[in-house]
């Protein structure tokens, strides 16, 4: 039996990057032979096996024939006569397309390792322009590599311009658009997933709610970078570094300023109003997008909520207890350290702060948790209803915060 290892794992050894799953083709087999060599049929589409020992996934060699618009409209042909260098060819990216044999020789039959050594992000041929799903994956890609020096080959950029143009991309689901952005934003430079898209159009497809904010200004004494896009971008970008891997903290960041987008010019650069101008566009991308709820919950959370945090050492203790409430943080409790995280991101998602302080975070988190050492059955008295136990509830929780903030903050 023939097998090579391909795709990601292949990649990822010869960049010096640790290597996630392993997969392999098989050549010259067939789904009878690989049954009876002991291995598990799991593909639906096209015939992926599992290994009987180790579990990974062993394809065959296939080929791919375009039958219909969109990323699913593909027939597929498995036979003992498909090559290597046939199966390499559907694949998305040269640096995708590369093999190993047993023995560790690659195959490498369209310049991959090339341009891994180069840094460039390129299709393999032209069957690419098939596949719509490319362009967020291409963008996905620049997410995961921007920090090694990738770039997208001029030629690529140009055929991802005409996939957009001809209007390729309508035909994507919602959950795969959804999978590709959650991915990215677990991405060390998110950023360069939307500039990519928006280098060839495809932001303003997928995202035009945040391909709006690009070109839109602000102050320059709160944002030295002027430009709400790219204020977006740095704040992604911050998420992603301090809450590696986290798409519900990303997802959020990047969906805090929605509503920058909607500020009358006559207002500009200043954006009154914009927390809550942003909840309606927000709501609308979550629904199109089929996003999941809790992503949904603690952006819309942390597009009305960021100022108020920003400001949290000058609201009172009831206003407190109330930003609290409002974001659920008594019954999820997770979610207060999330919102702090995601506005820690926003203040030093900015030109020049990058290393700056942000205590109100902190702050956040321990007058929530102060308020959270009381519970309903402290404050509840023989003959009270429900309302009036709520009420007293929230007294009691005020007080909390109130006597957290006449000690000495955590350091």
């Amino acid at each position: 039996m023939k097998t090579y290892l391909v795709g990601g794992a292949v990649r990822d050894k010869l960049l010096g990057l640790p290597c996630g799953d392993r997969d392999y083709v098989v050549v010259g087999e067939t789904p009878a032979s690989m049954l009876a060599a002991g291995f598990q049929t799991v593909g639906k589409d096209f015939p992926v096996f599992l290994h009987p020992e180790t579990g990974e996934e062993y394809a065959l060699a296939r080929t791919e024939r375009k039958s219909a618009r969109g990323h699913r409209g593909f027939v597929v042909h498995a036979e003992p006569t498909v090559t290597l260098e046939d199966d390499l060819i559907r694949r998305d990216f040269t640096i995708n397309a590369i093999a190993e044999a047993d023995d560790g020789t690659l195959v490498d039959p369209y310049g991959g390792a090339r341009d891994l050594d180069a840094r460039v992000l390129r299709h393999v041929g032209p069957a690419f322009v098939e596949d719509p799903l490319r362009v967020l994956r291409a963008a996905r890609f620049m997410a995961r590599f921007a920090t090694h020096g990738f770039r997208v080959a001029p030629e690529t950029m140009a055929l991802m311009r005409d996939m957009v143009a001809e209007g390729e991309l309508a035909d994507l689901t919602a959950e795969r658009v959804w999978q590709e952005l959650s991915r990215a934003l677990r991405q060390p430079r998110p950023s360069a997933f939307l500039r990519t898209l928006r280098d060839c159009g495809a932001l303003a497809v997928v995202l035009p709610e945040v391909d709006a904010l690009y070109g839109v200004p602000q102050r320059a004494e709160y944002h030295p970078e002027i430009d709400t896009g790219v204020h977006t971008e740095m704040v992604c970008d911050m998420a992603a570094r301090i809450a590696s891997g986290d798409d519900l903290v990303g997802f959020a960041a990047l969906a805090h300023d929605l509503g920058k987008a909607l500020t009358p010019e006559a207002e500009l650069p200043k954006h009154i109003l914009h927390e809550e101008r942003g909840v309606e566009p927000l709501k609308a991308l979550c629904a199109r997008l089929k996003v999941p709820l809790a992503h949904r919950d603690l952006a819309i959370g942390a597009c009305r909520e960021h100022l108020n945090v920003h400001r949290l050492m000058e609201l009172r203790n009831a206003s407190v207890h109330d930003l609290i409430a409002r974001n659920d943080g008594f019954r999820q409790p997770q979610r207060i350290a999330l919102l702090a995280t995601v506005c820690e991101a926003d203040k030093r998602g900015r030109g020049g702060m990058a290393e700056s302080d942000y205590p109100q975070g902190r702050e956040l988190v321990r007058l929530h948790a102060a308020a959270m050492t009381v519970r309903g059955a402290d404050v509840a008295k023989p003959g009270m209803d429900g309302p009036a136990i709520g009420d007293a509830l929230r007294r009691a929780r005020i007080a909390a915060i109130g006597a957290a903030r006449k000690s000495l903050p955590s350091p």
